[in-house]
């Protein structure tokens, strides 16, 4: 859009600076040149380079920035990188800084490989982008350049989605409660207690939980389950706490704990 603009500004401009020569320029009277056709050499000189740089913006930094993703990864795959590093660029726009942010980044179909992405962040944003956060990411199937793009224009559900199915490509969640989780009725749970067993299953600590669970018709059930925790995940299960949880109304033996991607 901005490239069409800038060429009907130009020749406009163009036009105009041609006309201006021609009777302003050209006539005997010593303030002929002061005439409405002076637009022509205002639009090249100020008007045409400012757009130009806009469209410069909006198809790169500010593109970014709206959360539209980089040009070449429009409905890329989502994965979770989670962060490595995070640096600052030097490039701001309008205060805001971009970074360039170092992912380890693991698909739906349990491949990982190092990734990177430059994204223009707010500065309120700036404690999600940490060592150790998980953000969902957009990268190209089969492409060796490592690079990938915060997929912040991606919904809530499909997001979610690509969380699960990553954790079950690790070994993290099994197929079962991935079923849970996607087909499960929802429902609210007390946690009663938490407990470390002391054993550690990848890099995540093994607790007792229990749970008291409420069904759609406010009658509740108690259950006790071992389940590994992200550490991420812990202050959103401590005792006395209401979570969101999902099971099977026709098999109430497991239920799956719906936390945040990064709390």
């Amino acid at each position: 859009m901005f490239k069409a603009i800038s060429w009907l500004i130009f020749v406009a401009g163009a036009v105009c600076t041609v006309m201006f020569v021609l009777t302003g320029l050209g006539g005997d009277d010593a303030f002929a040149w002061a005439n409405g056709w002076m637009v022509g050499p205002i639009l090249l000189l100020f008007v045409l380079p400012t757009t130009a740089s806009i469209g410069r913006l909006a198809d790169g930094p500010l593109r970014e920035m709206r959360g539209l993703g980089a040009k070449g990864f429009e409905g890329a795959p989502i994965a979770m990188g989670t962060v490595v590093s995070a640096s600052r660029t030097g490039l701001s726009i309008n205060d805001q800084p971009q970074l360039e942010i170092l992912f380890d980044v693991d698909t739906q179909d349990g491949q990982s490989f190092r990734g990177v992405a430059r994204s223009i962040i707010d500065l309120t944003e700036l404690a999600a982008v940490v060592p150790g956060a998980i953000l969902p990411v957009r990268y190209r199937p089969g492409s060796t350049d490592g690079q990938v793009v915060i997929a912040a224009d991606a919904p809530q559900a499909e997001m979610q989605a690509a969380l699960d199915r990553v954790r079950v490509a690790k070994g993290l969640v099994t197929p079962r409660q991935l079923q849970i989780a996607e087909q499960g009725t929802e429902a609210k749970a007390v946690v009663l207690a938490m407990s470390p067993t002391g054993e550690i299953r990848g890099d995540r600590a093994v607790m007792n939980l229990t749970f008291r669970v409420t069904r759609p018709d406010q009658t509740t059930f108690d259950l006790d389950q071992q389940k590994p925790v992200d550490a991420s995940a812990v202050a959103q299960i401590q005792p006395g706490m209401v979570v969101r949880v999902r099971y099977l109304p026709h098999d109430e033996s497991e239920i799956v704990v719906l936390t945040a991607l990064n709390p």
